[in-house]
This record gives C-alpha cells, structure tokens and sequence, in this order.
C-alpha cells in the first residue's frame, strides 16, 4: 500500500499504540479521584502536559489537551468571542481557512459579532496589506492558519503576530494542525496567544490533540461541568490519549530534521513528472510551501475518477481537506487563490509523511501517467 493522504490523517506508530495500551491498562483511574488510583493517573497526567509543555517550549500551564483540530479550533474562536464581546465584536480570518474555523466564525455572525475576510494572492498568501487595512480597535480575534491543508502555503505567522501585537484588544489564534512536526512555529517569539494542534496528523490518534493558551488569556468555557483543563474544557480527561499524543509530538519532533530534508526532494521530483503532462495544472506554490503537501489538477477529468483509479494500484491520494472531500463543488482554497473553476473543481491532493519513499514517488508517477493516458483514449 502507497498511502499519500497524511493530511487527513495518518496511520498511527506502533510505538503510540503501545503507549496508548500501556496507559489505559495501568492508569485507568479517573485523575479527579483522591485515592492512590486516581492519584496515579492525575501524575502521569501532570507528567504529560510537562512533555507537552517542553515540546512546545511554553509553561505547563499553557497547555489544555482537546479532541482534536475542530474541536481546538472552535474552542479558541468561540471561547475568545464570548469572553471578550464586550471590548469588541469584530474577528478577522482568511478566506482559505479549514471548515472548523470558517464555520466557527460563521456562527458566531449569527450572533451579531461582524467577520471580515483577508484575501490571499496566488499563492495562497496572506494579503499583509489587506489585514492591516481591516483591524481596528474593536478588533477581539485574529484567527490565520499556519500551513495551508489543500495546497500547503506557510503563512507569514511571526509578521501577523508582530501586527496583531499591536492592537491590545486582539488575540490571535494559529491553527497549527498541518504545521506541527513539518514547519517550526515558535509559539512566543510569534506572538500567538492561542494554538490548535491534532494528533492523527502526525502518527498520533484520533481523538487527541491540544490548545495551547498563553497565560493570562480568559476564555468562556463552551463545556462546564467539573473544572477540569483550567475550567475551559470540563470533562473527565482522557489520559491514554494524553499520552498518546505526547508521544507522537515527540516523534514526530524526532523525525522533524528527517522530513524538512527528504520530502522537499521528493515533491520536488513529483512536481518535475508533473510539469512534463501539458494537461496537469500544479497549484502548489513554488515558495513559503511546506514540504508534505502538493497539490495539483487535471482539468476536464473529475478528482474521485483519478482517485479511484489509483486505488486500484493501491495508491491512495486526495481531493481537498477530508472535511470538505464529500462536497462535489469546487475547492473554495482554489477560488480563493484565483484559479478558474474548471482546476478548482479537479483539484488533487498528495500529502507524505516521513514513511513515504522515493520508491512510492515514481510508483505513483507511473501509474498517474497510465492512468491519464487510458482516460484520454475514453474521452477522445
């Protein structure tokens, strides 16, 4: 099996699962009990937010372990606006942000708060211009990507943190959940105040991931009940997962050095075959790109054709993020960069991960070529 489809999720490490087990076998005592069991989990609970915290080079106390991305992300939107809606009630984000933050701001439009929009260039880029002519004083939130899920741009983070700095009222958050473990975002030098991180994106599992909160950021809980994660996200933790999680955020730290030098050679290998098919339309940018992800279109043939064809060979690639992949319009990251309809509506997505060799590389090139080859002969 050639799996190419890591940005929807990856398959969890051997290593993880056996951490996962492990927990959930000895510490499966709920961490709010005052008995020796209870006490037991609530210590490898606090160990872990210690490992989280050194990860990430912040205070254990910034850490809030959550489900996941949306769930990370809704926290910190939803959170921030109903906490602070008397300073202000004015959002800023992009227009190619992942479903969990657009729709999050969606609906906090429907409660009266006002979400302006920043356009991005070509390359899927933040409009620096564009944002500094839409923050105001009432501005209370800042939410920006840092890797692009669809077509892999790195935004300008530390230079929207250094603008958002300057305006007291504002907060801002970075969904981080492509990034970790590819592209390096130091959380203070950046200036983020909130940060979304998943596990299953880097070999972790489902189900587990982290906020990080700077200190000092009040939030509205969206889950009261027992207090618990500094009273935002009440709930009995979940501490295999926990565990799990830190152990993939270590690995995948570990293997951090291995990715930024072998995936960039090996998307750009993908990209030199593919610039060779005068039908192929690459929509990946050529710069500020993160080296797992490319993205390209085969216009006139539909995206789950190719992708079905593939799997065939056992190849599995895909369309655009997984949340939005059962929608059969057009990838709105593509519009939003420009495109026409006919390559937004055809877009491909490859994503590797640190398994992914050369090998897989020219196996999929080939049968891609095959595949495109026996198309045209049945369309004409």
């Amino acid at each position: 099996m050639i799996y190419l489809d890591n940005s929807a999720t990856t398959k969890p490490d051997q290593q993880i699962l056996a951490s996962y087990t492990k927990a959930a076998t000895d510490f499966f005592g709920n961490p709010s009990s005052i008995h020796s069991i209870g006490m037991d989990a609530e210590r490898l609970l606090r160990k872990s937010r210690e490992q989280a915290a050194s990860l990430l080079e912040v205070n254990h106390q910034e850490i809030v372990f959550t489900s996941g991305g949306t769930e990370g992300n809704n926290l910190a939107i939803k959170g921030i606006a109903l906490q602070h809606q008397s300073r202000g009630k004015h959002i800023i984000t992009s227009s190619i942000e992942h479903p969990s933050v657009l729709e999050a701001c969606q609906g906090l439009e429907m409660l009266g708060f006002e979400v302006s929009y920043v356009d991005v260039n070509k390359s899927g880029l933040i409009d620096i211009d564009s944002l500094k002519q839409k923050i105001r004083e009432d501005t209370i939130l800042v939410s920006i990507m840092h890797v692009n899920n669809e077509i892999g741009t790195i935004q300008p983070i530390k230079q929207i943190g250094e603008i958002v700095k300057q305006y007291p009222k504002a907060f801002f958050h970075v969904d981080h959940v492509q990034g970790f473990g590819k592209v390096s975002m130091p959380l203070y030098e950046c200036h983020v105040d909130l940060c979304t991180i998943s596990g299953h994106k880097f070999h972790g599992l489902k189900g587990t991931g982290l906020l990080y909160v700077r200190n000092g950021v009040k939030f509205y809980s969206l889950a009261h009940g027992g207090g618990q994660e500094r009273a935002i996200r009440s709930g009995t933790e979940n501490v295999p997962g926990i565990v799990a999680l830190v152990k993939a955020m270590r690995l995948a730290k570990e293997k951090q050095e291995n990715i930024t030098t072998k995936l960039p050679v090996l998307q750009q290998k993908l990209i030199n075959h593919l610039e060779k098919n005068k039908r192929i339309v690459i929509n990946t940018p050529t710069e500020q790109v993160a080296p797992h992800i490319l993205n390209f279109s085969i216009p006139g043939i539909k995206p789950e054709v190719v992708i079905h064809a593939l799997e065939q060979y056992d190849i599995y690639i895909s369309t655009k993020s997984a949340c939005a992949s059962k929608s059969t319009d057009e990838s709105a990251v593509l519009i939003a960069c420009g495109k026409p309809r006919n390559v937004a509506i055809s877009g491909l997505r490859i994503s590797m991960s640190y398994e992914t060799t050369e090998k897989d590389i020219d196996y999929l090139c080939e049968k891609l070529d095959d595949i495109i080859q026996n198309l045209r002969k049945v369309m004409g």
